[in-house]
């Protein structure tokens, strides 16, 4: 009896693992281009059979976003040259912040930085990287990487979700954007603050003054990049790092926002603005975000600091070439988990369900204990099964290992 036992608990051990592992997103690819390229964009000629889904409420103190992903506006075809992967229908569920404050630190983007109206998501990062020193993120508007990217600045992840990398056009379009008035509300960020595009008032607190573009405060660095182990060349806008923030020589602040009255907020509110220059989207939060965008990893209090660090993310359009290492990631506390098994970041192994899908699930505190009970029993039985050598070697090929074994494969 105690051997059948111990049999179906490995077994349960052993599936664990690998649904586990097999839930992964791929790893993200490497490249070693130093150069931008013309951005060329796939023509906006496909229309998606599944019905366009989005509902905005209020919950509460919450602003609840359901869409099902699908834009209402035409794409581009996919797959594509540049993008393998085909339009599905997703589950959005994002909870915002109805009355959104600002934090007493800034916070850079772990995941998608908001919502559209149209309920597609803003996810300005790509999992593109140099080949060499980490940190090296390439910017997917650089058009040094081909990434099948359609008129709406707009191509689709793995699992099917269409997503914005720059200006949605096709939205934009559909709103009605003119440069005579100030824009209508496009998005919420995840932190609750409204979003808007490219025009606001030349004063912020006078919807009297004239209508401008608003210019984004970041600019690309002088020079060459350091060479050697990272990219050479000059800064021209290949990378995320090309860039740096410059105070008070755009419009907006670090964050592509500012403190404004819009259409909707006659009273005045925090705003984000995409613009017409780098980041376009922005790359930084004003106030505390939801975790509904953080798609890869918990947020890590470390995180809250200023200005774009240029570390990598664990979770973007990933389409799979050669695997980075996990060593490849610069140090802890930016673009990753400290802890294996957060929310949207890697799980521990033998851990039954990640935390991500635990969320995804939305399972109930009577659930969560019967899992909770059920990990419990699992590790115990592997503690059993394996020797301490293997129970060693078994921790070792976790997301907190240092690298890849030798034949650069992941280790299950």
């Amino acid at each position: 009896m105690r051997l059948k036992k111990r049999f179906v608990f490995g077994l349960i051990a052993c599936v664990s693992v690998v649904i586990v592992v097999a839930q992964q997103p791929p790893p993200p690819r490497v490249h070693t281009v130093t150069k931008k390229q013309k951005l060329n964009l796939v023509p906006a000629n496909s229309r998606s059979d599944q019905a366009h889904r989005v509902s905005v409420e209020i919950e509460g103190s919450q602003r609840v976003i359901r869409s099902n992903g699908i834009p209402k506006h035409k794409t581009g075809s996919f797959p594509n040259a540049g993008n393998p992967n085909r339009i599905r229908e997703q589950d959005h569920v994002y909870k915002i912040p109805a009355d959104p404050q600002a934090a007493d630190q800034t916070t850079p983007i772990q995941g998608e930085f908001g919502v559209a109206i149209n309920g597609v998501p803003f996810d300005p990062g790509a999992g593109e990287f140099f080949d060499g020193e980490p940190g090296w993120q390439y910017e997917p508007l650089s058009g040094a990487i081909a990434l099948g990217i359609d008129v709406s600045h707009a191509h689709v992840q793995p699992n099917g979700k269409y997503h914005y990398h720059g200006l949605p056009t096709g939205l934009l379009d559909s709103v009605k954007l003119d440069p005579n008035k100030h824009s209508p509300l496009i998005g919420w960020a995840a932190d609750g603050f409204p979003i808007y595009a490219v025009y606001g008032y030349e004063e912020s607190k006078d919807d009297g003054s004239a209508i401008k573009a608003l210019r984004s405060s970041y600019q690309l660095k002088q020079g060459n990049r350091p060479g050697g182990n990272a990219p050479d060349g000059e800064y021209d806008g290949t990378f995320v790092r090309d860039y740096e923030f410059v105070a008070g020589s755009g419009d907006l602040d670090e964050c592509n926002g500012r403190h404004t009255i819009t259409p909707e907020f006659p009273n005045g509110i925090y705003a984000y603005f995409l613009t017409e220059q780098w980041p376009v989207i922005p790359r930084v939060w004003r106030g505390t975000p939801s975790n509904d965008f953080q798609h890869h990893g918990a947020m890590n209090p470390r995180n809250r600091v200023a200005g774009i660090q240029g570390q990598p993310p664990r979770n973007r359009d990933r389409m799979s070439q050669r695997p980075i290492g996990p060593d490849r990631f610069g140090p802890p506390g930016f673009g990753r988990s400290d802890e294996p098994g957060q929310f949207g970041g890697p799980p521990r192994p033998g851990q039954i369900l990640p935390n991500f899908m635990k969320q995804s699930l939305r399972l109930d505190a009577e659930q969560e204990a019967s899992i909770e009970q059920l990990q419990k029993l699992v590790d115990e039985k592997l503690r059993e099964i394996l020797t301490p050598q293997q129970m060693q070697r078994f921790n070792r090929m976790g997301p907190g290992s240092d690298r890849l074994p030798p034949d650069g494969r992941p280790p299950f």
